[in-house]
């Protein structure tokens, strides 16, 4: 696991600045630059906004009584793409787009799904609960 999270946070960048200086040399440099202002700005307001909404839906689940859980898969959603917006770069910002825009996000909240039941079936996660 920590020779992949190396790799994440080291191969990752260097992608990200690769596609950076190459759209620089086809856009130029403010424009460049406009587009990774313009994401951050657009994608911090969306994750705002996506989030209120999320903690919305959450706090009603849980006055109904129900356990909010598809909520909370929304909530990681969102939270992981408002992170990835605000890293400067093209593949972080598509990645977060997808994961903030709720139809898009729906596609990923499958795949998480299947993980998830993956992992419970096989027994690599436990969940625990106190009374």
């Amino acid at each position: 696991m920590l020779v992949k999270l190396i790799l994440l946070f080291t191969i990752v960048p260097l992608v990200e600045l690769a596609l950076l200086f190459k759209l620089n040399a086809y856009i130029g440099l403010f424009s460049t630059l406009g587009i990774v202002i313009f994401t951050g700005v657009l994608g911090a307001y969306l994750a705002k906004s996506q989030g209120r909404e999320i903690l919305f839906r959450i706090r009603y689940e849980m006055r109904e009584g129900r356990l909010p859980g598809e909520e909370l898969i929304n909530g990681l959603c969102v939270l992981v793409g408002g992170a990835m917006l605000l890293t400067p770069g093209i593949l972080t910002d598509t990645l977060g787009f997808i994961l903030v825009i709720p139809i898009t996000r729906e596609v990923v909240k499958v795949y998480i799904k299947k993980k998830l039941r993956k992992m419970l079936d096989e027994g690599s996660i436990n969940f625990y609960f106190r009374w």
